[in-house]
């Protein structure tokens, strides 16, 4: 029998992007003692740093859980790639670098299932508490807090191009889409400083790794929860010559994410009974949702050639990339600098959506998220996708071993509503770049290409080329104890236990209109509060512009 270890009052597993504030939160109280648990490394790597390297962590799986889901049914069978940080700062460390709040509908509805205290007015405070703008503070932006975030400086000229495009075809240019206006295009922020990526472990741990009741071990493999009856007490963790318990005095803060919170409950008793128990596991607490729910942004690349040699194609190449990297190292400036997610946009797919449920990010290249196929000349895209897919996909057990990966599938355009949207964003989207501001660069539609044009044909492309946009969500969904799905209450408390939460983008009870690191960075700022007992930021009502006809136009 492992002995026990009683040296800590919380436990928190995984140090992604909601286990570093917790870790920071938690600690500013000197008296309480926290354990922080990451199964990767140290982010030190210099391709976690460099903002343009963020594909290479993406291809390999050396800071990277790199899933794979079950064949996607209505994706030809395809088994999609979906990247997971396995490393200090978890998926930020590993991420686009978009910082992106999602609609204030979002959070309005959620609210409107049951958890009142998670409306936009009682999230927003936390979201600016997060922030550090370099434009400085403002009813929507923070300005003094850990995560640095800065505007997009767009000095290609593609940039410029796509945000006149989207003026041209009757979208307004919104001047911040974390503001009061989310719809239009514009500009893009990014979790970068200094020319260096700011991950939640740059933001949240790097300035307080001396505290003396914060204790971070790397490397360590959690192999189940421990209870004591109800209560969770612990956790197992694997050593070299088998395995240590680790005792908490107070509670066990499950952070592990979509995919790795959920399989981890599984293992440890909680869960669907039925499921548990077929797989020879004891049942701690009977939870239906555990593993339900599974939902993602699902995305395409709509790709144009560039007839200007003025894309980032040129710095693809060996001798240039051995160039920017050198300059990188030297200075953190030029092309290594940004992600070169700049600028975006939200719009609606039809009339009849109150707010934007198709997302994009123009990139002035024409290559996939994670750098692989570029294309063999200069071109340009925008990746495009819907925000709430009606699908639902679900995790489950592939074995009881902890050591073997969950299984688990999306069944990404699944239903009519959500191929209807990406029909949309195809044909919206040649719409912008057929616009005058493109002509002295357009060249050939690279993809879909021009003989796709029916809704069958571009039905077709999606199974074959559609990417996750890596936003795995709602696999632990947060809701009332009248709700039979709901995993955690509202203080983010596991159903009928006691002395576990879950704080992740698993718990959100529907995924949000956009990315997801910052929303994940919010909550964890908020239960941050709950759990330490402070009083909660008081909710600010600030205005949030919707198209005033947006019952009957689509713009």
């Amino acid at each position: 029998m492992p002995t026990m270890r009683r040296d800590w009052d919380y436990i928190i597993i995984g140090a992604g992007s909601a286990g570093c504030v917790l870790a920071n939160r938690l600690t500013e109280d000197p008296d309480v003692r926290v354990l922080l648990l990451e199964a990767g490394p140290a982010d030190r790597s210099i391709f976690i740093r460099m903002p343009a390297a963020l594909a290479y962590p993406l291809q390999s799986d050396r800071f990277n859980w790199d899933y794979r889901s079950e064949p996607e049914p209505f994706l030809d069978g395809r088994r999609m790639h979906c990247p997971r940080g396995r490393v200090l700062g978890g998926s930020s460390s590993i991420n686009g670098m978009a910082y992106v709040r999602g609609h204030a509908r979002d959070y309005d509805r959620w609210a409107q299932s049951g958890l009142p205290d998670w409306s936009y007015a009682h999230c927003l405070p936390y979201f600016r508490k997060a922030q550090s703008h370099e434009l400085g503070a403002d009813p929507y932006r923070g300005g003094d807090g850990p995560l640095r975030v800065t505007a997009g400086e767009m000095r290609n000229p593609l940039f410029a191009a796509w945000i006149e495009a989207g003026r041209q075809a009757g979208y307004p240019v919104t001047e911040d889409m974390n503001g009061e206006r989310q719809e239009g295009v514009g500009r893009m922020d990014r979790t970068t400083h200094a020319g260096v990526r700011w991950s939640a472990a740059k933001a949240y741990i790097e300035p307080i790794r001396d505290r003396k009741n914060l204790e971070i071990r790397l490397q360590t493999l959690v192999l189940r929860i421990l209870f004591d009856g109800r209560r969770a007490t612990g956790v197992e963790v694997a050593t070299g010559g088998g395995s240590e318990r680790l005792s908490a005095a107070s509670e066990v803060i499950l952070c592990g994410g979509a995919i790795n919170s959920p399989h981890l409950l599984l293992l440890s008793g909680v869960g669907p009974a039925e499921d548990l128990r077929a797989r020879g596991l004891p049942v701690v607490q009977d939870l239906p949702g555990v593993g339900a729910n599974l939902q993602d942004h699902l995305e395409i690349y709509v790709q144009q050639a560039c007839r200007q040699p003025v894309s980032l194609y040129a710095a693809t190449l060996p001798w240039n990339k051995a160039r920017i990297g050198l300059e990188w190292l030297l200075f953190h400036r030029g092309p290594g600098a940004s992600s070169h997610f700049e600028a975006g946009g939200f719009i609606r797919s039809r009339a009849g959506v109150e707010h934007p449920d198709l997302q994009y990010h123009f990139l002035p290249i024409a290559v996939n998220y994670d750098g692989s196929q570029p294309a063999k000349g200069h071109g340009y895209q925008a990746h495009v996708g819907p925000m709430r897919p009606t699908a639902r996909g679900r995790l489950w057990l592939r074995s009881g071993d902890p050591r073997q990966p969950p299984a688990f599938v999306f069944n990404y355009m699944g239903t009519e509503g959500d191929r209807q949207e990406m029909r949309a964003a195809v044909r919206l989207t040649r719409e912008i770049f057929a616009q005058k501001a493109f002509d002295p660069f357009r060249g050939e539609e690279l993809a879909p290409g021009e003989a796709v044009r029916s809704d069958a044909e571009i039905d077709a492309f999606v199974r074959r080329r559609a990417e996750s946009a890596y936003h795995p969500s709602c696999t632990c969904r947060m809701g009332p104890a009248s709700d039979p799905t709901a995993v955690v209450d509202a203080d983010t408390r596991v159903h009928g236990l006691e002395g576990l939460r879950v704080v992740d983008a698993s718990i959100m009870p529907d995924i949000v209109s956009g990315n997801l690191n910052a929303p994940t960075i919010m909550l964890a700022e908020k239960a941050a509060d709950r759990i330490a007992g402070r009083p909660p930021l008081a909710p600010q009502e600030v205005p949030v512009w919707i198209h005033p006809q947006w019952e009957t136009r689509q713009r």
